[in-house]
């Protein structure tokens, strides 16, 4: 089957097997590496990317599923050299052990801060209960997602609001409000 997509910005049209996963796709075909296979259960959030703009668990997508839509994926998210605030607060916070879980804790974060630009420790956690650490790295990654909701929010700086502003428009599409569906 012929599908289109666009990957952290490029449009790719490809081949898939109807039963190939979007994970798959975008390691073995896009070489998107940074996007991991944890459990293929979509039990562990390890695979977690943006698909036109909410986060999900890309085990659990088809390839075909995905034909007209945006994905992001981790590597998308630096814009002219510069990490993604969460990224870089999970760097300045020790925010990863093996980093095996990162990339899928990272996209989930953002979409977490997308609808609550300001959570507490409880809702950090809840919004990341669908992701799993096997390090036991949670108090850093929780300790991560609150520093950078503080870079994220309106006057934290140019790029921050961007990519926030960036997520906010996806958020619109996706659910018809704002753009097509």
């Amino acid at each position: 089957m012929r599908i289109t997509v666009t990957v952290d910005g490029t449009d790719y049209t490809d081949e898939v097997e109807p039963r190939t996963l979007l994970v798959q796709h975008l390691r073995e075909t896009l070489g998107k590496t940074g996007t991991v296979v944890g459990c293929d259960t979509s039990n562990c959030g390890a695979c977690t990317v943006h698909l036109d703009g909410q986060s999900v668990k890309s085990c659990s997508v088809l390839a075909v599923q995905a034909d007209g839509c945006e994905v992001t994926t981790v590597e998308g998210l630096a814009r002219d050299g510069q990490l993604h605030p969460v990224q870089q607060a999970f760097q300045d916070n020790h925010a990863l052990q093996c980093g095996f879980c990162t990339p899928g804790m990272i996209m989930q974060s953002i979409d977490l801060l997308a609808d609550n630009p300001n959570p507490d420790e409880e809702a950090v956690r809840e919004g990341l209960e669908g992701n799993l650490c096997r390090c036991t790295g949670y108090q850093n990654i929780v300790r991560a997602v609150r520093d950078a909701a503080g870079h994220m929010r309106p006057g934290a700086g140019p790029e921050a609001e961007q990519v926030g502003e960036q997520v906010a428009e996806g958020r619109r599409t996706a659910s018809g409000v704002g753009g097509e569906s």
